[in-house]
């Protein structure tokens, strides 16, 4: 890829998210921004980049407030929670976008799972060498949690978390 194609679809990227900062969970503009369909060929395309670049803001918050907390008093549930807040208080239509559109394709899928994944490993509540699946489902229970918004946040999340993972508990 070449400087030009970066610069162009960092434009178009743009483009999208200016245009549905009307409506974040609404149709993704994808015909009426121009040159969207020649850069990227497909929704399911731009919706890939689009993850990308939120995977890339959350992971680096992630790294910044993880990395702070281990030096201080290892609370990384609370880390990730921060970091959460601040990737989505950071790109707000970015966020929305993305979770609006991401069960609608099947790669957009996978890496939403990855996400999960990565937020479940960054909070301590799974490992990296667990099956899968498992820590996906843990992530995605996490996940719940971090977007019920802290209103709903229990004194105690864990407790949330352990019922949402084991509803007998």
């Amino acid at each position: 890829m070449s400087w030009n194609d970066f610069y162009r679809r960092r434009d178009v990227l743009d483009a999208v998210l200016t245009a549905a900062a009307r409506d974040p969970r609404g149709p993704l503009p994808f015909e009426t921004v121009p040159g969207a369909e020649e850069v990227f060929g497909s929704r399911e395309e731009l919706m890939l980049a689009l993850h990308y670049n939120w995977t890339r803001t959350l992971s680096g918050h992630l790294r910044a407030e993880v990395h702070d907390e281990h030096d201080e008093h290892d609370d990384h549930v609370g880390a990730v929670k921060r970091a959460f807040a601040a990737a989505v208080r950071r790109n707000p239509v970015l966020y929305e976008v993305v979770s609006a559109h991401r069960d609608e394709y099947p790669a957009l899928r996978a890496a939403h799972r990855a996400e999960q994944a990565m937020l479940a490993v960054s909070a301590g509540l799974a490992e990296p060498d667990e099956p899968v699946g498992e820590v996906a489902k843990v992530g995605a229970a996490f996940e719940a949690l971090l977007t019920d918004g802290p209103r709903l946040w229990p004194a105690r999340p864990f407790d949330r978390l352990r019922r949402m993972l084991a509803p007998s508990a």
